[in-house]
C-alpha cells in the first residue's frame, strides 16, 4: 500500500492529521510532500490546510501544519 492511499484512508477516519501522528502512525516523513502528491490526484479543495501554534518539547511556541479532508469524501 503507498503512502497516499494510507494516509488518505486515515483521513477519512480521523479527518485530520498532523505531521507527527503521520510519523508515528504512518510512518511518514514528509507529511506535506505527500499531502501535495494527494491534492494533485484528488483535488485540492478536498485537503485544507490550517497552521496550529503548540509547544515543542522545549516549551517553546511553534507553528505546525494539520491537515483536514473534507467530510464528503468517503
Amino acid at each position: 500500500m503507498n503512502q497516499r492511499y494510507q494516509l488518505l484512508e486515515y483521513l477519512k477516519i480521523n479527518h485530520c492529521i498532523e505531521p507527527l501522528q503521520a510519523l508515528d502512525e504512518l510512518g511518514i516523513y514528509r507529511l506535506a510532500a505527500v499531502i501535495h502528491d494527494l491534492r494533485n490526484e484528488i483535488g485540492h479543495d478536498m485537503i485544507t490546510t490550517e497552521r496550529v501554534n503548540v509547544k515543542n518539547r522545549y516549551g517553546n511556541s511553534v507553528s505546525i501544519a494539520r491537515y483536514w479532508l473534507d467530510p464528503s469524501i468517503s
